[in-house]
């Protein structure tokens, strides 16, 4: 009886999760239309934010309680699920290839490469330190400074502005008010899937980092799965990678740095990690030559980062 109950949820859950994802999507190129941003900036400081949420709550209870080997497992699975499975499968959605023209774009993929693999080389010590989460949390600040040192970074002309200025703000408010709610909803539908995830993995009887690695991490990239999937749908190119990319900086830099400097943790056993850390750095490779290359991702290099997700999986359960 438990287990219907908790497929029922799984589905519930990600059903809600798709139809909210659709709704943000309308609302943020509201936003970035009245703040004249960039929408690859608003998915990047909104949904990137939002949907890393669910990491730092989890993340901070599994430090608290002396298993901070199932948050690391869930920022390096996650950062693997972003650049490979989610990535791969959005770009199967799109119409056609994706662009990444911008020049910020191209930047942004060298940092986001960077950062994804900074926590493997500050935890080859065996753990992570204060000192640790301070250089995590300044290397986001260090690329915030970066996009609005120059305004060409985030601003951008829109065709048809706003004639109203009061009916404008109003509707920026009124945005605003939904995608909050949105978040919040948002929230409580992935920590369903997160909790979900968690009852399938006790009864399967697996280790508690490749819980984080395989199951935590899916349960968490389910928001950002499903908003980058719909905004290939609807053609919103830079919602899609600023939302990946910015989930990944984000959970990598102020996620793992809070919890380092609340809860410094030391990790004896590295193996169940050794399989995830050489499929990251392949995933990280693999996702930066092809947003450089052509300045776009085409659906063929789609298919090649979710070969490389579904080859990772075969090689843990073979090896598992």
């Amino acid at each position: 009886m438990v287990w219907y109950l908790f497929v029922i949820i799984f589905i519930v859950s990600c059903l809600v999760l798709s139809w909210l994802s659709s709704r943000l999507v309308t609302s943020m190129v509201s936003v970035a239309h009245y703040l004249r941003w960039r929408e690859f900036i608003v998915a990047f400081f909104v949904m990137a934010f939002a949907a890393s949420l669910p990491n730092l709550f989890v993340d901070l209870s599994a430090a608290f309680h002396g298993i901070p080997e199932l948050a690391f497992g869930d920022i390096i699975g996650g950062n693997l699920v972003d650049l490979t499975l989610v990535m791969g499968i959005a770009i199967l959605f799109s119409k056609r290839a994706i662009s990444t023209e911008s020049d910020m774009v191209q930047k942004s993929a060298i940092f986001t490469a960077i950062i994804a693999v900074l926590p493997l080389l500050l935890v080859l010590d065996s753990s992570l330190g204060r000192i640790d989460g301070l250089i995590l949390i300044s290397a986001f600040v260090a690329y915030s400074i970066w996009i609005f040192s120059k305004k060409e970074r985030f601003k951008k002309n829109y065709r048809s502005p706003d004639k109203n200025p009061v009916a404008g703000f109003k509707g920026f408010l009124s945005n605003l008010v939904k995608i909050s709610f949105l978040l919040l909803l948002l929230l409580v539908a992935s920590q369903a899937v997160v909790a979900s995830a968690q009852f399938f993995s006790q009864v399967m009887g697996v280790s508690i980092a490749l819980v984080g690695i395989l199951i935590v991490s899916i349960g968490n990239a389910f928001p950002e799965g499903y908003f980058s999937i719909i905004s290939a749908r609807k053609e919103e190119n830079w919602l899609l990678l600023g939302d990946l990319m910015g989930s990944v900086i984000v959970c990598s830099t102020l996620v793992l740095g809070i919890v380092a400097l609340i809860f410094p943790f030391t990790i004896t056993d590295f193996s169940p990690f050794l399989i995830a850390r050489i499929f990251l750095i392949v995933g990280s490779l693999a996702a930066l030559i092809f947003i450089r290359s052509g300045r776009k991702i085409t659906k063929k290099e789609g298919i090649l980062l979710l070969l490389i997700y579904i080859v990772f999986l075969i090689a843990e359960i073979l090896i598992k």
